[in-house]
């Protein structure tokens, strides 16, 4: 730029709007830890508990029995030591309908889980379904802790010496809403953990398993596509809308390669509207899409693309996410839904048309082997980065051949322009004056079309130099 002539500091943000231009950070991947599965029926306070071993508010937490229905993962550190904390659904022997299956979540996870911490309610006791699980425990080859919940107080201390009889060895008070006795549990939690997990289901590399979000509204078969590519149950699916509510973390391999995909709760309302359980789970979800890389968003074929779809979408792109959009339930789209759906597709995606699309159906496993390469395609262009020469002689060919409309009576040059960052691909156009919007679309639709970028969004923004002032 010096070469030029241009001084970066001629240049400011009259509109407001232009992006901040410096590199990503990027999120650090933390190696393979040790796993402790927290179980126990339902409503003993598990979450909670989770939540105050965490130091943060994580797992979604109500007053009603049933909340955690899939087995989710979370980051924990204590003491220098990391490892992770798999919250469970309620646990009942002889469970029916979807909480049998959330059932058979929490013994996958005892089954999977390097030690495991059994969740009693101090102030009730031990419960026949209590009894029933230690049972299980105590032919385990794995470590189990049992902690006594909702020790709130001095006086509930004395009822937990009555849960001995489990056979589980000494129940440790807690107060997961209070945090009485959390850091002795911690403690004992890292005598019981062995230094590295049983399985090391990471991947070769510094970077990691590239992160997907996978979201889309209620019912939509999120959970359905994320058993069908894992190949096993790893998400509770039922015909009950909403029966995600934490995001579940699983690692996938497709292709030879593993991915990291999370499952996340449908949004069915405005954050600023929902409430309870559904508001923390929005927030989680919005959570999942920053924390990931590429998001796919799922859209029953078989329905209108409805406002929530919108919604999801327009959540990835303001995020600034690698985008694939899986049309799911394909096998129930006849010949007038498909010319339906290409009418809707050119009215309400427009703004998407960069975004890979693949037909798929969850339930047939129709074309989910297509999943694999969009999804390469997408982070490829939102890891794309152009060279300064090559963005600048393309750009001066078409500017000359169509240059900016005139704005007040002049017309704005452009002097130079950069790709300041990738993730999503972000560019900087340094000029003499504004750039209207109607440019800019037009900019970016012609850079689609010179380099790809299939897949990814672009963000576009415009640096004016400001006017100096003559010295007298």
């Amino acid at each position: 730029m010096a070469q030029l002539g241009i001084d970066p500091a001629d240049f400011a943000d009259p509109d407001g709007r232009d992006e901040p231009v410096g590199p990503a950070a990027e999120p650090d991947e933390p190696g393979a830890a040790p796993v402790l599965a927290v179980v126990g029926r339902p409503n003993v306070g598990k979450s909670t508990l989770v939540n105050r071993l965490l130091g943060r508010r994580e797992a979604v937490v109500q007053d009603v029995p049933g909340v955690t229905r899939d087995r989710v993962a979370y980051d924990a550190l204590w003491n220098g030591r990391r490892f992770t904390i798999v919250d469970t659904g309620g646990w009942e022997p002889d469970a029916t309908g979807l909480q049998a299956a959330v059932a058979a979540q929490a013994d996958l996870a005892m089954q999977t889980a390097d030690a495991v911490l059994l969740v009693v309610d101090a102030t009730v006791g031990a419960t026949a379904t209590d009894e029933a699980v230690a049972r299980i425990l105590r032919r385990s080859d794995r470590p189990v802790l049992l902690a006594a919940t909702k020790v709130d107080n001095e006086r509930f201390v004395a009822d937990t010496a009555a849960l001995w009889r489990l056979g589980l060895g000494e129940p440790r008070p807690v107060s997961g809403l209070h945090g009485r006795g959390s850091g002795d549990l911690l403690d004992a939690i890292l005598e019981a953990l062995p230094e590295s997990p049983r399985e090391d289901l990471g991947q070769a590399g510094t970077g990691g398993p590239r992160r997907v979000a996978l979201v889309g509204k209620p019912n939509v078969g999120k959970s359905s596509l994320l058993n069908r590519l894992a190949g096993q149950l790893r998400s509770v699916v039922h015909e009950v809308a909403g029966t995600t509510v934490d995001p579940v973390d699983s690692l996938v391999e497709l292709d030879d390669t593993l991915w990291r995909f999370v499952d996340t709760a449908g949004l069915r309302k405005r954050v600023k509207t929902a409430s309870g359980m559904e508001y923390y789970a929005s927030l989680r979800t919005r959570s999942a899409i920053e924390a990931a890389e590429v998001a796919i968003v799922l859209i029953d074929a078989s329905e209108p693309i409805a406002e929530q779809d919108l919604r999801v979408i327009g959540m990835v792109e303001e995020a600034g996410r690698a985008l694939v959009l899986a049309f799911n339930k394909w096998d129930l789209v006849d010949e007038d839904r498909r010319l339906a759906l290409k009418r809707e597709l050119d009215r309400d995606l427009v703004r998407v048309r960069w975004a890979e699309r693949v037909n798929v159906s969850a339930r047939t496993g129709r074309s989910v082997a297509k999943l694999a390469p969009a999804l390469r395609t997408a982070l490829a262009s939102w890891d794309q980065r152009i060279p300064t020469g090559q963005l600048n002689g393309w750009l001066a060919d078409l500017i000359a051949a169509t240059p900016p409309p005139v704005r007040g009576g002049k017309q704005p040059k452009v002097l130079f322009a950069t790709q300041a960052q990738t993730r999503p691909p972000t560019f900087v156009l340094f000029t003499t004056g504004f750039l209207e919007a109607g440019y800019r679309r037009f900019l970016e639709r012609r850079l689609r079309e010179e380099f790809g970028f299939t897949g990814s969004p672009i963000r576009l923004s415009v640096r004016v130099r400001e006017k100096r002032v003559k010295k007298r």
